[in-house]
């Protein structure tokens, strides 16, 4: 388990919520830190080495550029080959979140999630036919769940009130 430190988690608590939208983000979130920009840029350079932090990066509102229709395909293939299946699934360039997850019989038999947009249902159908395509001839059964309103949509977040547990400490 990777630990931070006050630092590290200040800069988390400064920016998990996106960076501010001014010329100069890394001066922004310093000022907010007590930090030097370039410290917070190396700190944070720093974080995504080691894993505490995946990526800095843009996630588009794919609702405002017209992405309105969002559906998670659901696909019931066998276990022994579910990896295999979802790594090609998830290769595909239009597949945005591919998911392994635990069968709930007999009421849900499916194991693969493969999340994709489109502009119109039409084309997120397109897209599960390329899916389809991928998987085949081991499709047992498929679905496709349609998004009708954004409830949550928010990685973790870290408490700014929380103080870290010390380097050794049991927590």
């Amino acid at each position: 388990m990777q630990r931070i430190d006050e630092k590290d988690r200040a800069i988390i608590a400064a920016t998990q919520a996106g960076l501010p939208l001014v010329p100069d983000p890394w001066a922004e979130v310093a000022k907010e830190t007590g930090l030097e920009p370039q410290e917070v840029l190396e700190r944070m350079r720093a974080m995504a080495e080691r894993g505490v932090i995946r990526r800095i990066g843009l996630v588009p509102n794919h609702y405002r550029l017209g992405w309105t229709a969002n559906g998670m395909s659901v696909w019931d293939v066998p276990d022994e080959l579910v990896d295999e299946l979802g790594e090609k699934v998830g290769a595909l360039p239009f597949v945005t979140h591919c998911y392994l997850r635990p069968r709930s019989l007999p009421e849900w038999p499916y194991n693969l999630f493969a999340m994709v947009h489109g502009r119109s249902r039409a084309e997120v159908e397109g897209k599960v036919a390329r899916i389809h395509s991928v998987l085949k001839p081991h499709v047992r059964s498929f679905d496709v769940l349609y998004s009708t309103r954004i409830l949550k949509k928010a990685g973790l977040r870290i408490r700014r009130d929380v103080t870290p547990i010390p380097h050794g400490s049991k927590g």
